[in-house]
């Protein structure tokens, strides 16, 4: 199973970014996915996550209301809207996709995850 993220890149605080996530290798309607990040210095955090139908998302309180998670089952993407980012946001961004349709925030229920894709907020 592959995962690429991309769409990652410099944008000024209040702008905006779409992270994109294309899976290969995996059967994509009955797992959980999510996203996750890194921001410096700090330990891997949860982004959010999205149920395998897409139809329920989960959110960390820090990027409630911001950002936006997403999926297309037909092909197989998963993309996260990121709107009036803040300094703070600046992390490498993971996504991540499971067996099961965990997708919560305990990193266990995961198996496979991309290679990240770095997002800086910067003026």
């Amino acid at each position: 199973v592959q995962l690429q993220a991309s769409g990652g890149g410099l944008v000024q605080p209040g702008g905006s970014l779409r992270l994109s996530c294309a899976t290969s290798g995996h059967r994509w309607g009955t797992s959980g996915m999510a996203w996750f990040r890194r921001r410096p210095g700090q330990d891997r955090e949860y982004v959010g996550g999205i149920s395998p139908d897409g139809v329920r998302t989960r959110y960390a309180d820090s990027v409630k209301g911001r950002f936006t998670i997403s999926r297309e089952n037909n092909k197989n993407t998963m993309f996260l809207q990121m709107s009036d980012l803040k300094l703070e946001d600046t992390a490498v961004y993971y996504c991540t996709i499971g067996r099961s349709p965990h997708y919560e925030a305990n990193d266990r229920g995961y198996d496979w995850w991309g290679q990240g894709t770095q997002v800086t907020v910067s003026s």
